[in-house]
This record gives C-alpha cells, sequence and structure tokens, in this order.
C-alpha cells in the first residue's frame, strides 16, 4: 500500500514536470515567434539575389542602401554585420556597426549609419564590399536588435562585437546576396 502510494506520488509528480516544461517550451515559441517581425530589405537587390556590382570592389564599393522595419519597441540599439561565410580564409568580415539608434529606418546608399564602427577583415572601419577571388560567395547582412546599448569602442572587432551582445539580443534580421566576379 505504502509503495503504490509512493508510486503514484512519483507519477503525479513527473506529470506537473512534464506539464510545466510544456507550458514553459510554449511561452518560448511565442517569445521566437515576436521576433520574426524585424526586417532588412534593400531596394539595390532581394534577399537571395545578386548583389549589384556598384556595391562591390568591380564598382564603386559603395555600401548598398538598406531599409529596416519593424524594429522592437523595446531595443535600445541596432547592430549591423555584413561577412561573407565562403571566403578561402574563414569567414571575412566585411562591415561592422554598432550602437546605431533603434529609431533608423534606412541607411543610404554609400553612407555609415550613425552609430560606433567595427573593424572589418581588412582591419579598418567602414564598409568593404563584395571582392571574391573565384566563384560565387553569399554575403550576409545581419541585423541585430539589442536590450541595451554596448559598451564598446571604436575598431571593435566582430568577435568583440558578439561577445558583448550574447545576452543582449531580442530580435535579428537577415538579408542575403550572392556576388561573383565576372573579370
Amino acid at each position: 500500500m505504502i509503495h503504490s502510494k509512493k508510486l503514484f506520488l512519483f507519477y503525479i509528480l513527473t506529470l506537473i514536470f512534464i506539464i510545466s516544461c510544456n507550458q514553459q517550451q510554449t511561452r518560448t515559441e511565442i517569445k521566437t515567434i515576436g521576433v520574426v517581425d524585424m526586417k532588412l530589405t534593400s531596394p539595390a537587390f532581394a534577399n537571395n539575389d545578386a548583389i549589384p556590382s556598384e556595391f562591390t570592389c568591380d564598382g564603386a564599393d559603395v555600401s548598398p542602401p538598406l531599409i529596416i522595419s519593424d524594429a522592437p519597441s523595446n531595443a535600445k540599439s541596432l547592430a549591423l554585420v555584413m561577412d561573407d561565410p565562403d571566403a578561402p580564409v574563414g569567414t571575412w568580415d566585411h562591415w561592422i556597426v554598432f550602437n546605431i539608434p533603434p529609431s533608423t529606418k534606412q541607411i543610404a546608399k554609400g553612407t555609415e549609419p550613425y552609430g560606433v564602427a567595427g573593424k572589418n577583415s581588412w582591419g579598418r572601419t567602414g564598409y568593404g564590399g563584395p571582392c571574391p577571388p573565384s566563384g560565387t560567395h553569399r554575403y550576409f547582412f545581419k541585423l541585430y536588435a539589442l536590450d541595451t546599448e554596448l559598451n564598446l569602442p571604436e575598431g571593435a572587432t566582430k568577435k568583440d562585437l558578439e561577445r558583448a551582445m550574447k545576452e543582449h539580443i531580442i530580435a535579428k534580421a537577415e538579408l542575403m546576396g550572392t556576388y561573383k566576379r565576372t573579370r
């Protein structure tokens, strides 16, 4: 009799634990659904399409225009990273800017957004366009909404940025373009 009461209590506690975990998972899923609202687009190219040569080392090498929409109202800052994971030496960082005001709705062609410039893989701040040595490469423009401004100096690397914003990302949007040199 005592053994069956303990077994019954064990089953009840296990059931409560499982229900609690499922409710927590549902809350997490709801939070994630809210995250996908932020968007990053460009009037110069569509997601997964070719980046026009104007924005590369084969053209004027100016930054493409970007449109930011639906940033979370509780964001304190935005961070922008553009990188190429297909580079032969490992991921190549083309553009890093953080502490961008969350009210920013667009970044005009050929301009740097207001914020703090990080150091790209060329060892300088500012935009450096696609310039793949061979083949077609993918270029990811990643926009992060953060719940804080970051205490990083100008020239911080992407690794520094990722470490600083790790626990502060409340939304992320991504735009991917491709480029292949025709030389």
